[in-house]
């Protein structure tokens, strides 16, 4: 399994958007991740992983995990980080 050794979470200030936070992830200490989305929907906060949107105007993920556990781990990962982003040193 993989360690996520690091999340940065940048908030999102602008009143109106659903988007709460972009964050980073470092894998292992030696991969990093960025432009997670931790998004408001009507069940709750979630995150996405980056994508970029095509020719078809879908959205196709840039990069994501392969397995359940892996997904979420990390999106508890980047939860925790967004929690923790007003009181301590993960925010940029």
């Amino acid at each position: 399994m993989i360690e996520i050794t690091d999340v940065r979470v940048k908030p999102v200030t602008k009143e109106d958007s659903h988007i709460k936070a972009i964050a980073s992830i470092t894998i292992d200490g030696c991969f990093v991740v960025h432009d997670l989305k931790v998004i408001e929907g009507a069940n709750g906060l979630f995150v996405v992983m980056p994508s970029k949107k095509g020719a078809d105007n879908t959205h196709k993920d840039i990069a994501h995990p392969i397995n359940t556990e892996t997904r979420e781990y990390i999106i508890g990962k980047v939860l925790e980080g967004y929690a923790n982003a007003g009181t301590d040193s993960e925010r940029e």
